[in-house]
């Protein structure tokens, strides 16, 4: 009898820690962007020196669900950086992903992502990020910029990491924003919905152009 309740208890509490793992929210460990109405994007000619991003650049994205997270990201996308006196540009910073290259750690998932229920590529085939503001802020730089996805324009502000060198730029940033600020509102299943909040993850490595 013993023996039976010892392994009952194991199993229970391994059944906890699964459970606790899989529910987890990733986006309890990072920033969350802040959100607001689009503003106005300069003009004028950005002046300085241009950088594109290279194949080591990465952007990244984390979303879940009650029972887990799904890990996916963008296979075809382009960062242009100007920098001008060791500091990037704001009105020549930017960002261009092509939607149709998602990915995700599942073939299946990967199809419903790019369908109406998510980011409705044939609708939606290009997201973009143009920055409208770079404010230092201890160790860290605020990105403020209008972020362009599933048809729906917001301001976004986020911390990142910023190392500008002659020869290499790299921008490095993990925050979380909220799916149904642009209208990506699909809920899953009623067992198993999925979040709000999805971790959008940039290592971006740029060179000069």
């Amino acid at each position: 009898m013993n023996n039976y309740k010892n392994q009952f208890f194991f199993a229970a509490a391994a059944a906890i820690t699964l459970c606790f793992t899989a529910c987890n929210n990733p986006a309890d460990n990072v920033n969350e962007a802040e959100v607001t109405s689009a503003t106005e994007e300069s003009t004028a000619p950005a002046d300085g020196k241009a950088f594109v991003s290279t194949a080591d650049s990465k952007i990244g994205f984390e979303g879940s669900k009650v029972t887990g997270s799904h890990e996916g990201g963008f296979e075809t996308f382009t960062a242009t950086i100007v920098v001008k006196d060791g500091q990037l540009v704001p009105n020549g910073t930017s960002v261009e992903i092509d939607m149709d290259s998602t990915w995700s750690d599942s073939e299946k998932l990967t199809g419903h992502l790019k369908n109406a229920d998510f980011f409705d590529v044939p609708s939606h085939p290009t997201t973009t990020f143009k920055t409208t503001l770079i404010e230092k802020a201890d160790d860290v730089y605020n990105i403020t910029g209008n972020f362009n996805l599933h048809g729906v324009t917001k301001s976004i502000t986020f911390p990142a990491e910023i190392q500008v060198s002659e020869t290499e730029v790299k921008v490095n940033a993990e925050f979380f924003i909220k799916r149904f600020d642009f209208n990506i509102e699909y809920p899953g299943k009623a067992d198993n919905l999925i979040r709000d909040e999805v971790v959008i993850k940039l290592n971006i490595v740029a060179v000069p152009s």
